[in-house]
């Protein structure tokens, strides 16, 4: 009877610490597909609650990522659904954890590609969180291994919860409205813009000038550098131009191609689609580097043959992934000291269906980003 008693207590305890835990869990709306053909719909959720290192942030802003539509749309791997997009995120820290110390309630926070990450392995130790040995925690998508692996849901939302660790601090003279897409688009060019020692003098291309080569040429063209820009459209020449850079080159021309061989230091890819890879390898000198940032979907992968790798002689070309959280504060710090922002549109919340439209059409310059005061 005794023994009978204590399992019922010991149920009975169960059942309302789970009910407690379930009390402390955040309330959060979002803006989420329930299919990767429907569209947008209102989404009730919630998020784990604030643990003793954590932030609870208010959403001000969230930028629209190509790899956002790419993600939806399912076109790199299953997603469950219904799934928050998201991963350039602005707002205001309105809780905090008890054994913070970074943020206080009040202070602006942006939250880019990743929540967190193991913490113990070499890439970890060493401030590059993205090459995660475990794997980083995604901002959404992506299961959750230090909470019961529940998956994250993104930036389309009123609020967000993540470890102090993985927010940045965002300086209070910071254009907000303009801050959230440098926690992707930002990081993913300044990174290999960083790592590859562009300097003053060298000869640098982008190859595509959309929301990720704006934000290269920014970087490239305060550096010093000469920058030469591809795209295969007219309409963006004059902006490329009026941003410092001392070329323009229009693809779709060949008469524009003639004579670039051996020519640039580093060539920076954020083509998002298919293209042929050997033609920009060519163009670099020896010792050269070609950095991949754009990702198409799988299915719409550009390619190379391994004899044409080889012919290209010692040109090297490689892939990279945004950066590490150290790499991120460094680089929003110097983005809003130099006065260095993505061109953006500022859309509300029932707008997202269309911006994704014009995003996949090239139409948008460029950078939308979400006023998440406007969700309902």
């Amino acid at each position: 009877m005794k023994r009978i008693l204590s399992m019922t207590l010991l149920l009975v305890f169960a059942f309302f610490a789970t009910a407690i835990a379930q009390e402390k869990r955040i309330p959060a709306k979002g803006m989420a597909k329930f299919s990767k053909d429907g569209n947008f719909q209102s989404y009730a959720f919630t998020r784990h609650a604030v643990g003793d290192n954590d932030v609870l942030i208010d959403i001000l802003y969230a930028g629209i990522c190509h790899s956002d539509i790419h993600t939806e749309r399912d076109y790199w791997w299953s997603v469950k659904y219904p799934l928050v997009a998201g991963h350039e995120i602005a707002g205001r820290v309105i809780q905090v954890g008890k054994k913070v110390t970074k943020f206080k309630v009040g202070d602006y926070a942006g939250v880019g590609c990743m929540v967190n990450s193991c913490g113990e392995c070499e890439y970890c130790k060493r401030g590059e969180e993205q090459y995660c040995l475990k794997g980083n925690v995604g901002t959404y998508a992506s299961p959750d291994y230090f909470h019961n692996n529940e998956i994250t849901q993104g930036g389309y939302s009123n609020n967000i919860v993540l470890s102090e660790n993985f927010a940045i601090k965002i300086p209070k003279n910071a254009d907000l409205k303009k801050v959230a897409p440098l926690l992707c688009a930002g990081i993913t060019t300044y990174s290999p813009i960083h790592f590859t020692h562009v300097k003053k003098g060298d000869t640098i291309a982008v190859a595509g000038f959309g929301g990720l080569g704006y934000m290269a040429v920014q970087y490239a063209v305060a550096l010093g550098a000469k920058v030469t820009v591809f795209d295969i459209t007219e309409d963006k020449r004059q902006d490329a131009l009026t941003m410092g850079a001392v070329k323009y080159v229009n693809v779709k021309n060949p008469d524009e191609l003639k004579g670039l061989e051996n020519s640039f230091r580093v060539i920076l890819s954020t083509i998002p689609a298919k293209y042929d890879l050997s033609i920009y390898l060519k163009m670099l000198k020896v010792d050269g580097d070609m950095v991949v940032i754009g990702l198409p979907a799988f299915s719409n992968s550009p390619s190379i043959d391994v004899t044409n790798l080889v012919m290209a002689g010692r040109r090297k070309l490689y892939g990279t992934q945004i950066g590490g959280i150290r790499e991120t504060q460094e680089m929003l710090d110097y983005s809003v000291s130099h006065n260095i922002y993505p061109k953006v549109e500022i859309i509300s919340a029932d707008k997202i269906d269309e911006a994704y439209q014009k995003v996949l059409a090239g139409e948008v310059r460029y950078r939308y980003v979400i006023d998440m005061s406007t969700l309902k």
